[in-house]
């Protein structure tokens, strides 16, 4: 079992005591989002646990604490975008992320940490040209500290488009999905990294891009030295590559702000979770709920 850390919300940047305090406790209790009356109870004791990947655009809280992980197989999903404030307005300065991910790849090595370049999408400022620019940049910066780059293009899910629509965002067509990927392929591998995608529909094989699978046993195999071989995950898109895996986040309690984030319904209700969540307190009762 992969315990997945998380799609739904950044454990690493928010509830990385919350998540030690139940690593140490060896179980957490999670709500279905779907059926909240449902309650899974899930173990995360090293004889129970494949490994953990890490979901995050800021994971520093966790670095002082890695060592607790001695036990366990793990690897980043590493998210550094070239975006401003009116997109993600409560991020760290960039050069901070940066360093935070070079801090990262020199403890546990390149191999483990994914840099995530996503979503790409285009406005009125943002188009080909800046990706352009904006990736060259973050790859150099990069370079030597990851050896894989995912990318993704963004989906305008109704309660994102209508936060987006007063800036004019918009998603990419096919084309220019095809004449970006060349482009940023090119300058991924001018700098030592590979290219994939995250859930998308497009072959961009002839641009030197392949669909990838985040969460993925075949890199959990090669860190932990145990053969693993997993089941594709039926719970996601039919596009997602990933293998199955257990998610032990919750929707709504992400305090980056980020415009485009299909995880957040509305900065009201991340309010709320964050004031009454049990990710703050108690933390003993273990559960990802806020009853």
């Amino acid at each position: 079992m992969i315990i997945s850390c998380s799609r739904r919300t950044d454990i690493p940047a928010f509830y990385s005591e919350w998540f030690f305090k139940r690593l140490q406790a060896g179980f957490v209790e999670v709500r279905n989002p779907r059926n909240p009356r449902q309650i899974r109870t899930v173990s995360l004791l090293p004889e129970d646990v494949d490994g953990f990947v890490f979901w995050s655009r800021n994971p520093a809280p966790m670095l002082d604490k890695l060592d607790l992980l001695a036990d366990h197989p793990f690897y980043f999903q590493y998210t550094l975008t070239p975006y401003g404030r009116e997109l993600e307005p409560n991020l760290p300065p960039r050069s901070e992320r940066l360093d935070t991910f070079r801090r990262l790849s020199d403890y546990i090595g390149p191999h483990r940490v994914i840099w995530r370049y996503d979503p790409i999408l285009f406005s009125q400022d943002i188009g080909l040209s800046y990706h352009e620019n904006s990736f060259t940049v973050l790859a150099r910066q990069l370079a030597g500290f990851t050896g894989q780059c995912v990318i993704s293009f963004i989906d305008l899910y109704r309660h994102i488009e209508k936060k987006l629509t007063p800036l004019a965002v918009r998603a990419l067509d096919e084309d220019e999905m095809r004449l970006l990927g060349k482009t940023l392929s090119h300058i991924a591998a001018s700098f030592g990294m590979t290219l994939e995608t995250c859930a998308e529909q497009i072959d961009l094989s002839a641009c030197g891009i392949e669909h990838g699978r985040c969460i993925d046993d075949a890199l959990m195999s090669a860190i932990s030295g145990k053969p693993l071989r997993l089941p594709k995950d039926k719970h996601q898109r039919k596009a997602c590559g990933c293998v199955a895996s257990v998610d032990i986040g919750v929707y709504n309690t992400c305090a980056h702000g980020c415009q485009y984030c299909y995880a957040n319904a509305s900065s009201q209700q991340i309010r709320a979770n964050r004031l009454s969540h049990h990710f703050q307190s108690p933390l003993l009762v273990g559960r990802v709920d806020d009853t």
